[in-house]
């Protein structure tokens, strides 16, 4: 909601700037449109994925008559109250149909062969099974992995950045966590995390809508020792340093 009408008072204040330019230089008149077609490209964009339907020419009235000084049809109050309630509206509306398609896509998902589902809801596929140890909950983790949504939009990869990533398992979202311990050193997997075990009802960002199921590929390359693994082979280093000095 904040992102919302933070772009909405962008748009207000871009139009206020220009308003006033409308007869200058031509050679101008391209790079406002330009600008101009840009905020309408960042803001609907916000606003289909709110799930919002407008009445182009009521919005675009209400825009001018509240950059050029014309007589509103609401107050500034009832305009944000509105806008808000049909946010809301919109969001809620957008929740409920994400959270259908989630349960059937599981369901279907879980019937195919070669698809495992733990107690949790975290289904899951051996791609490559190693024979390395596996990670425990306090270590950290070098790992290749490309997660997407279930329609194959890809949001994070790190063989795109053509960088392994090292993650401690304590600090992801629990679907994750729970998958990459099921892993052997040199196996990669597929893991279809539902969104109890992911971002849930809020989503994460514009990236990530509320109810997504989350499908990660991930290849477990290294375990790296935990804090309290690194702390205790300080300490039985520093022992041995101690009884050696003593000698």
């Amino acid at each position: 909601m904040k992102q919302f009408l933070f772009f909405l008072l962008i748009l207000f204040a871009a139009f206020s700037l220009h308003a006033k330019g409308i007869a200058e230089e031509t050679a101008l008149a391209g790079e406002k449109a330009d600008t101009s077609y840009a905020f309408g490209l960042v803001i609907g964009g916000d606003l289909k994925t709110a799930g919002l339907e407008f009445d182009y020419a009521a919005f675009s009235q209400g825009l001018r008559d509240a950059v050029e000084g014309g007589e509103p049809r609401f107050s500034a109050e009832e305009a944000v109250e509105m806008v808000q309630t049909a946010f809301r509206a919109a969001m809620e509306k957008k929740a409920v149909e994400n959270q259908a398609v989630e349960t059937r896509y599981l369901l279907e998902n879980g019937q195919k062969d070669g698809i495992i589902t733990t107690e949790s809801g975290l289904q899951y596929e051996v791609i490559t099974e190693g024979e390395g140890e596996k990670p425990g909950a306090g270590d950290t983790v070098k790992v290749n992995y490309e997660g997407t949504l279930t329609d194959g939009r890809v949001f994070d990869s790190s063989w795109e950045r053509g960088e392994p990533a090292e993650l401690p398992i304590g600090a992801v979202i629990p679907g994750w966590s729970e998958g990459v311990r099921l892993m052997t050193v040199g196996s990669t997997y597929r893991f279809f995390i539902p969104s109890s075990l992911a971002y849930g009802p809020q989503g994460a960002g514009q990236l990530i809508p509320p109810y997504s199921t989350l499908i990660f590929k991930v290849e477990l390359l290294e375990i790296l020792p935990g804090e309290a693994d690194a702390d205790g082979e300080a300490e039985a280093a520093e022992g041995e340093t101690a009884e050696t000095g003593g000698d």
